[in-house]
């Protein structure tokens, strides 16, 4: 017996050494996973949709745990960790590109109550991934071990379980940021979560947990809380205490408080570090209450209302570190005290109404400061001055510099190479001159540099090719000149981004030549990179975003097209000389969809491609649908008939194919494009009605089909289905029949343009029903049109003030209303002058007749009024005198009369705007009173009365009373013998009695 005792002794010590020896030498003792606990993990990966196969090393016949994303207990094989998050871009550095990749990683599907089995799980980690709004499981508040749950960024939705209270032993709870609506209807549940250390219900909407605050004071042990955009408003019920004493960060960003008093709770919070009060509606000034949290040492207040100065108290708060006051409406100066905030590292002012200097030196002072941002405030400041203030202290940690928009000018120096640590610059939209400075190059740690919308000039320095860890440069709008070579780009190997649009640049590189980077983004138009096309790009598989319009290309498209980065979001290409037909993408065995899987806009407009559409985007479509938003082949000369292959392509907002050869039919698969906002088909030879399938497509915003040889009459189904209509362009066609009455429903309709059709009848008096042209303009609208997916310019041609003018980034803005060369008759309704926005006003050459409305005073805002080649009557109106913005008039050919109204706008125009009338006054030479001494009956009497044509009832009267006065003395002398007799005698008398005084 003793003998089995020493053996069993010796045994368990040498199978101890061996576990030591093992630990020692990193050989960490692995147990084999428990049977039922795979089991459940593999029921549980049936449920899941894993697009990318992650979870392939999940198979019955292996030990799960060593399978991805599981963690076992090393001593008892217990499953106790889960960890299946999907690595998110903006944590991995990801090119936009890779995003695609992300998408396609993450899990989704169905989440098992399997999991129940895993009892001993104290770890489940789902975060960043795509459950399609999936409510959270109600079972895994039975999961009794856990203790810690992050669901953060899934794409949870609906109800948060009130389930989850039964986890007593969780100590972090993460439910934020998930995309789809998620709810909670009360928090009483928090209570029971008496460990939480960790909580974030971000995006969570808990306006129906009225009593939120009193929920989350009953969890003392809580240290982060995050409660950003929860829809919360003032807490109703009174505070007694506040329990929250571990609390060291707090965040409730983006809600509804509109004074600190509503959580004046927050500044007996003794050891909070972090407070984030961003993106709320509060107002006043700074509280002083923050001075009791006297270990803080992060406070973001931006996008709030504070309208005071900054606080002095504010300047001396010893612990701060980091302070964001961006975009509120601070006023005052900024003291020079500002050097005393020894600790600040992160300073962000910008977007306030700061007045008086800013005390630059003061802030030079700042020796830790890391960030410092005065971006949108108007500094006035020498940038020069600037740079040797922070050549002082502050460059040996200044990473970060934002000045964007701050008013500065002068010229860049040599002392910018003093910030040797800097990473990010933002010196754009200022009038920054001269050239960029040699010492650029002395910048080894930049990573950002943005100077875009300055004056620049001259060549960039052969320097700029040493900032190895550059990512992003952006120097476009400015008027840099010269020749780049492989000098100045030979040592940018992390270039990710180069934003050069507008500058008159030469990019000259061997043929060979293969760039040290892999660009994400690349915009060099206006630069001189032709006449081929730039071979380099093919080998920039990354690249997402190219836009080299207006660069001088004359190659064909079939040399380089179908070799670009099949990862392309948007290509620009346009304004070049590219020639050739479209490539039939099927002769090469792949869609277009295929060669540009995630091609969102193309735009090839303004080349010299030729040829028909149908082989580029119809041949080789399958039953899939593309994500194509923007197609633009505008201003080519492509020909044949538009494809009806259209369906294939339900994402298209914008389509722009005008000033082409295209003949036939508009395709009525156009209206099955639900999303289309934009389409341009303008200037083709296309003909028959317009397709009743468009009535479908009610996203409509503009609509351009002017200059084709479109028949029938204008659709009344226009005014009923697409009330977004903000453009609609019918000129130059051959529509006839009457202006539908239903146009007017359109409130958002700011141009009408049916010039040049034969159109009959009246103008609808409900004209004065289209509001926006109701309104004057008040600068608030966009200069774009946003189609949600892209952002698109629009482009229209229109008449105005007697000649043809290109509207694209003001079109947004302007009034306009053509109805002019048509056969339109009747009055010109009054109710038209209700447009007081109306710029543009033209009815010429129709057949109205009548007057002009008394009251066309009352069109405010007009600019430009064309009512030539009429058959208008009477008197110019006395209140087109009060049209002080009109510059361009022309009332010719018509059937006017009368004095021209005096008025500084009236007289300004040429003779020519009063031609073909019978009109008198400045400007002609005809002289009004020449025309009043002219013998009445002539037909040229010009009367005083501004009503024109109305009768004269004093010489009426006057007729009448002649007329009565007359007969009513001689009428009785007819009838009556005696009565004449009488009067005969009695004239005798008269007459004798008169010579008788004579003698």
């Amino acid at each position: 017996m003793a003998r089995f005792i020493f053996l069993l002794l010796a045994f368990l010590i040498l199978i101890t050494d061996v576990t030591i020896v093992s630990i020692c030498n990193g050989n960490s003792v692995h147990a084999v996973c428990i049977e039922s606990e795979k089991k459940a993990l593999l029921k549980f990966k049936q449920g899941i949709l894993d697009r990318t196969n992650r979870l392939a090393s999940w198979v019955s016949d292996g030990d799960c745990c060593r399978w991805t994303g599981i963690v076992c207990d090393n001593m008892t094989g217990h499953v106790i960790e889960l960890h299946l998050r999907t690595t998110p871009p903006w944590e991995a550095d990801y090119s936009v590109y890779d995003y695609e990749a992300y998408q396609r990683s993450t899990l989704g599907g169905k989440i098992s109550p399997s999991l129940l089995h895993l009892k001993h799980l104290s770890y489940l980690d789902l975060s960043n991934n795509d459950f399609g709004g999936i409510h959270i499981p109600k079972f895994f508040g039975s999961l009794w071990s856990l203790k810690c749950l992050n669901l953060s960024r899934a794409n949870f939705g609906g109800v948060v379980p009130h389930h989850l209270g039964n986890l007593s032993n969780l100590k972090y709870l993460n439910l934020g940021n998930n995309n789809y609506s998620m709810y909670v209807e009360n928090l009483h549940w928090l209570s029971s979560l008496s460990s939480l250390e960790f909580l974030d219900l971000s995006y969570v909407n808990l306006r129906q947990a009225s009593n939120w605050f009193h929920a989350l004071n009953t969890l003392p042990s809580l240290i982060e809380l995050h409660l950003s955009y929860c829809q919360l408003r003032y807490q109703l019920y009174p505070i007694a205490s506040v329990n929250l004493s571990s609390l060291m960060t707090l965040s409730l960003s983006q809600n509804y408080f509109q004074n600190l008093s509503e959580i004046n709770w927050v500044f007996g919070l003794k050891n909070l570090i972090s407070l984030d009060l961003r993106d709320n509606y509060i107002e006043g000034p700074i509280p002083s209450g923050l001075q009791n949290l006297t270990l803080l040492k992060h406070l973001d207040l931006s996008s709030n209302y504070f309208n005071s100065s900054i606080p002095k108290w504010l300047y001396t708060f010893a612990p701060l570190e980091s302070l964001n006051l961006w975009s509120n409406d601070l006023k005052g100066q900024i003291s020079s005290e500002i050097d005393k905030m020894n600790f600040i590292i992160d300073l962000d002012l910008s977007y306030n109404s700061f007045e008086g200097r800013i005390p630059i030196r003061s802030i030079g002072n700042l020796c830790n400061l890391r960030s410092l941002s005065f971006s949108g405030v108007n500094l006035s400041l020498d940038i020069s001055n600037v740079l040797e203030v922070f050549s002082g202290c502050v460059s040996n940690k200044l990473e970060s510099l934002f000045l964007y928009d701050c008013q500065l000018y002068g010229q860049l120096t040599n002392q910018l190479g003093n910030l040797k640590n800097l990473r990010e610059l933002y010196l754009y939209e200022n009038s920054i001159s001269g050239s960029i400075p040699e010492s650029i190059g002395e910048l080894s740690s930049l990573k950002s540099l943005y100077l875009s919308q300055n004056k620049l000039k001259g060549n960039i320095p052969k320097s700029f090719g040493q900032l190895s860890n550059l990512e992003f440069v952006d120097i476009s709008d400015n008027f840099l000149e010269g020749t780049l070579s492989e000098k100045h780009l030979f040592n940018l190997t992390k270039l990710l981004g180069l934003y050069a649009n507008g500058n008159p640049l030469i990019l000259k590189v061997d043929s060979g030549w293969i760039p040290p980077f892999q660009l994400r983004d690349l915009e060099l138009a206006s630069w001189h990179l032709g006449p081929q096309f730039p071979h380099w790009l093919i080998s920039q598989t990354r690249l997402n975003y190219l836009d080299i319009s207006n660069s001088r290309i004359t190659s064909t498209i079939s040399s380089f097209f179908l070799d670009l980065s099949h990862h392309l979001r948007y290509l620009n290409l346009s304004q070049n000389q590219i020639h050739g037909q479209l490539p039939s993408i099927y002769s090469f065995n792949d869609p277009l969809s295929q060669l540009f899987p995630y091609l969102t806009v193309l735009d090839l407009s303004n080349n010299h491609l030729s040829g028909p559409l149908f082989n580029f985007l119809c041949l080789g479509v399958n039953e899939t649908t593309y994500q194509m938003y923007n197609l633009n082949l505008g201003n080519n000369f492509l020909s044949g008939e538009l494809p009806n292959c259209w369906s294939k392509w339900s994402n298209l907002e914008v389509i722009v194919l005008e000033n082409n050869g295209f003949t036939g039919k508009i395709p009525s698969s156009i209206g099955t494009l639900q999303f289309l906002g934009s389409l341009h088909l303008h200037k083709n030879n296309l003909s028959g009605e317009v397709p009743m399938s468009l009535r479908n497509c009610t996203a409509l915003k503009t609509l351009d089909f002017g200059e084709n040889e479109l028949v029938g009459n204008i659709p009344s189904w226009m005014g009923r289905n697409l009330p977004h209509l903000t453009i609609l362009s019918l000129r130059s066609n051959k529509f006839s029949g009457y202006i539908p009455r239903e146009l007017c429903a359109l409130n958002l309709l700011h141009v009408l343009d049916v010039a040049h059709n034969k159109l009959l009848g009246s103008l609808p008096s409900c004209v004065g029903n289209l509001s926006a042209m109701v309104y004057s303009i008040n600068g608030l609208f966009e200069n774009y049109i946003d189609y949600g997916a892209t952002y698109f310019i629009e482009n229209l041609f229109l008449m105005v003030k007697g000649n043809f003018y290109e509207y694209d980034r003001t079109l947004n803005l302007v009034r306009v209303l053509d109805l002019s060369n048509n056969s339109l008759s009747g009055d010109i309704p009054w109710e038209i002058t209700r447009l007081q926005g109306l710029q543009s006003l033209n009815l010429s050459h129709n057949h109205f007749t009548k007057r002009i409305p008394p009251n066309i005073g009352n069109m405010s805002s007009l600019e430009s009024l064309d009512l030539s080649v009429n058959k208008l009557l009477g008197p110019i109106p006395e209140s087109m005198s009060k049209l002080s913005f009109l510059s361009y008039l022309n009332l010719s050919d018509n059937q006017l009369t009368g004095k021209i109204p005096l008025g500084t706008q009236l007289q300004s125009f040429d003779a020519s705007s009063y031609a073909g009338n019978e009109l008198c006054g400045l400007p002609l030479m005809k002289n009004c009173n020449e025309v009043n001494q002219r013998v009445p009956g002539t037909g040229n009497n010009v009367e005083k009365d501004t009503d024109g044509d109305k009768v004269n009832w004093l010489f009426v009267s006057m007729a009448i009373g002649f007329i009565f006065g007359f007969w009513s003395v001689l009428s009785p002398l007819v009838i009556s013998r005696q009565w004449r007799y009488a009067y005969y005698r009695y004239l005798d008398e008269m007459w004798w009695k008169s010579l008788s005084l004579c003698v």
